[in-house]
């Protein structure tokens, strides 16, 4: 099966083409980044974003196709992201892909976001179920045990801010430019990370959720208390934040790992992390050392495919595909959709339905 991908869900426009299920193959992944556009305002403005979208999304997908060298003939259905994400940069993505679907005689197949980021491992590296996945984006940081397609656990999440807006709003606090987790990373490589032994929010509580909301307001109130701040200080200060944020996540990876190999005794673990949060090298090596001492599996998709791209997209749908037909042609965007739905909503809940 051969799957056109769309991804619009913030800041980035994306179009891809993937073949599947037996040998995967991306033929496309064409992703266009708005960081220009909301520079100046220190982060994503959604008005901003949809328009930008609108602007170029067409010419995307057309240039998808070329660089897949497939017509419509060869496609198989149609797949864009239907949530979560920023509603106005959605209703962009689901919208074009339907006229696409509808124009072509395809079937659309609306993806959960974050179904792309869950299933993306099995794209690069033909994981079989079950494993564990510790999502940690711009706008969610949880860990999800992966059964199934379209089966999820939520085991843990944030109670607050997720990893990637906490990077974000240190490096502003800082005065580092957008986007904020680029340059706390690089600020931080300068740094002397035991010159501020910031906290490690809800280690001394049992479970796995977690909070980085006082980690911020640890941070603030040191650089406060030093104003005005010198380059060395900000380093430093982006050292012990980013340690903090490390350490925190190689903890709750431990007991996720532990509690996998309790419910799955018979199962080697695995640990893939996703979302654009899993660039960090530090993040990074603190979870491959925690997977190490626990004898599990660590996979991190290639970076390309960590953050926002549509090819995750195309292969979800290509997996929801493989399972029977699908046409999703009166599915609504959706500003909330968690992949768990069977848990009650930590943070957001009301009309639009739970955030996380």
């Amino acid at each position: 099966m051969t799957v056109l991908g769309i991804e619009t869900s913030c800041d980035e426009t994306a179009a891809a083409v993937v073949r599947g299920p037996a040998h995967p193959e991306i033929l496309s992944n064409v992703v266009r980044s708005q960081i220009d556009e909301h520079t100046e305002f220190g982060g994503v403005v959604p008005e901003i974003a949809a328009r930008a979208h609108i602007e170029v999304l067409d010419r995307i997908i057309a240039e998808a196709m070329a660089e897949a060298g497939c017509t419509w003939d060869d496609i198989d259905a149609v797949a864009a992201t239907a949530g979560p994400g920023l509603i106005g940069g959605v209703i962009v993505g689901l919208m074009t892909a339907k006229a696409v679907a509808m124009a072509a005689g395809k079937p659309l197949i609306a993806v959960n976001h974050l179904e792309g980021h869950a299933l993306t491992a099995r794209l690069t590296d033909d994981l079989d179920f079950p494993f564990l996945l510790l999502l940690v984006s711009g706008g969610h940081s949880q860990f999800l045990l992966v059964k199934s397609v379209g089966e999820y656990e939520r085991l843990g999440t944030t109670i607050d801010d997720a990893i990637g807006e906490a990077f974000d709003k240190t490096a502003k606090l800082l005065g580092l430019p957008y986007p904020g987790g680029p340059a706390v990373e690089r600020m931080a490589a300068k740094g002397d990370v035991k010159r501020f032994r910031l906290p490690r929010p809800l280690l001394d509580r049992p479970g796995l959720d977690m909070s980085f909301a006082g980690l911020k307001t640890a941070l603030r109130t040191q650089a406060k208390k030093l104003e005005p701040i010198d380059e060395q200080t900000v380093s430093d200060l982006c050292a012990g934040f980013q340690k903090a944020v490390a350490d925190v996540l190689a903890a709750r990876t431990k007991s996720a790992l532990e509690l996998f190999s309790h419910r799955f005794p018979d199962e080697k673990p695995v640990i893939v992390v996703a979302g654009g949060v899993a660039a960090n090298q530090e993040i990074r090596t603190a979870l491959t050392e925690a997977a190490e001492a626990a004898n599990a599996s660590f996979i991190a998709p290639p970076m390309k495919l960590c953050t926002d791209n549509a090819a995750m997209i195309a292969w979800a749908g290509i997996e929801r595909l493989a399972l029977g037909p699908v046409d999703d042609m009166q599915t609504s965007p959706r500003p909330r959709w968690p992949l768990d739905q069977a848990s009650s909503g930590v943070l957001g809940s009301g009309k639009k339905g739970a955030k996380v």
